[in-house]
């Protein structure tokens, strides 16, 4: 089975989170989901990318013009997922893209299922 070849905005964000573990980047739902030592925390979708937010980190992105995940459903309605946009400066380096990827992780450990 071939491959499916990252797009460019998915190659670029492995280099920004480069610095926080080892990554890995898988193709979900027409989109990207990035995982770091197994947690999910962000994902690109529509060259978009999106990093995961919870209760206590929302209002974190919500406060620099982040702008939620929406899902269009087929019927016309759209909901949000917890995953936000990040400010554009976060997209310029490793390091200023560190501490959003940083809110991020802690948000998918916050949210990990206990184990059974």
């Amino acid at each position: 089975m071939a491959t499916r070849e990252l797009p460019v905005v998915v190659r670029y964000a492995l280099e920004l989170f480069a610095p926080l573990g080892t990554l890995r980047v898988k193709a979900m739902f027409g989109g990207w989901g990035f995982y770091c030592d197994d947690l999910f925390f962000a994902i690109v979708a529509s060259d978009v990318l999106y990093l995961k937010a919870d209760a206590q980190s929302a209002a974190m992105f919500e406060a620099v013009g982040g702008e939620p995940f929406r899902v269009e459903r087929k019927d016309g309605r759209s909901d949000t997922m917890n995953y936000w946009t990040v400010p554009e400066e976060a997209m310029e380096s490793p390091q200023e893209m560190l501490p959003w990827a940083r809110a991020a992780l802690a948000a998918a450990v916050r949210g990990r299922k206990p184990a059974k």
